[in-house]
C-alpha cells in the first residue's frame, strides 16, 4: 500500500532576517516547534503558484528519493510583522497571511559550486529528469539551487518549475514540450544514464503517486482572481499535466540527451 504524503504545519513565531539571494525575498524564519526554516511567501512575485510549484516539485523529488529539505505548512498570524520596520517585508507579510510554505534550514549548508563537487553520472541524470519532468528553469550555472549538507547533495528551490501555470492555457502543448531550456542546466554535461533514468522514474511515478502529491495543494492555494474554476478542478489540470508529461517522457529525454550532445 502507497504511503500517503504529508506535510506538517507550523506557526512561524519569529521573522529573523530576509534572504536576498531570491528575486521572491524569502526569509528565515523560526516556528512554534524551535526549528528553522527558509519561509517562502504566498504575497512575493509569482504569489501562490511558485508555492504549488514548490510543493510538487520538492514531493516528487522527495519520492524519487532525491535529497530534499523538509517541506512544511507555515501559518502567519495576522499580527506577524505589524513591528517590522522594513517597508518592503512589513507589505510581505501582511500580504501573506494564513498558509504558506518553508523549506527546513539546513544550518552551515554551503552552495553548491560545479568546479569544486562532481557529481556521479546516475545522481547528474536523475536531477536533469527531474527538472526536464517539471520544467524547471532554474538549475543553471548562474543560479544552481543545489546545497551541500554533511557532503552531500540536497536540492532547493523548485519555485520557477510548472511555468505553464502562469498563463494557464493549452497545459496539454506545454505537458509534451521537449523542454529545450535542460541545455542550460548545470549537471546535463554528467547526464549520461538518462534513459536508464526515464525507466527507473516511471516505475516509481505511479498514477496513484502522482495523485497524492497534487492533493497536497491546499484549497487556499486554488482560489485564483484570474480563474474561477474549482480547486479540485485545478489540481486535475496539474494531475493531467503531470501524467501526460510521464507517458512522453521521451521527448524531454530526447531534447536532454541531444543537447548534452552537442556539450561533450
Amino acid at each position: 500500500m502507497e504511503k500517503q504524503p504529508y506535510l506538517r504545519t507550523v506557526n512561524v513565531t519569529r521573522y529573523i532576517t530576509p534572504l536576498r539571494e531570491g528575486g521572491s525575498l524569502p526569509a528565515l524564519a523560526e516556528a512554534d516547534d524551535d526549528f528553522k526554516y527558509v519561509l517562502k511567501f504566498k504575497g512575493a512575485g509569482h504569489g501562490v503558484k511558485a508555492l504549488i510549484a514548490e510543493l510538487i516539485g520538492g514531493e516528487i523529488a522527495r519520492v524519487l528519493n532525491l535529497k530534499m529539505p523538509e517541506l512544511v505548512f507555515a501559518n502567519l498570524d495576522e499580527a506577524f510583522g505589524r513591528s517590522e520596520a522594513d517597508e518592503e517585508i512589513q507589505d510581505l507579510l501582511q500580504g501573506s497571511q494564513g498558509l504558506n510554505l518553508a523549506l527546513h534550514y539546513l544550518s552551515r549548508a554551503i552552495n553548491f559550486d560545479p568546479v569544486v563537487t562532481a557529481v556521479d553520472a546516475k545522481l547528474a541524470s536523475q536531477i536533469v529528469w527531474l527538472d526536464a519532468f517539471i520544467t524547471n528553469v532554474d538549475r543553471t550555472f548562474r543560479n544552481t539551487n543545489m546545497l551541500i549538507w554533511h557532503k552531500e547533495l540536497w536540492l532547493i528551490d523548485h519555485g520557477a518549475s510548472f511555468y505553464f501555470h502562469h498563463s494557464w492555457s493549452n497545459w496539454e502543448k506545454h505537458a509534451k514540450s521537449p523542454f529545450a531550456l535542460i541545455k542550460d542546466h548545470v549537471l546535463l554535461p554528467q547526464a549520461s544514464l538518462l534513459q536508464e533514468t526515464n525507466i527507473e522514474f516511471k516505475s516509481i511515478l505511479t498514477t496513484d503517486v502522482i495523485r497524492n502529491i497534487v492533493n497536497l495543494i491546499p484549497d487556499a492555494w486554488l482560489q485564483w482572481e484570474e480563474n474561477q474554476e474549482q480547486p479540485e478542478a485545478i489540481r486535475e489540470v496539474y494531475f493531467q499535466f503531470l501524467s501526460t508529461r510521464l507517458d512522453h517522457s521521451e521527448i524531454f529525454i530526447t531534447e536532454a540527451q541531444n543537447a548534452r550532445a552537442t556539450l561533450i
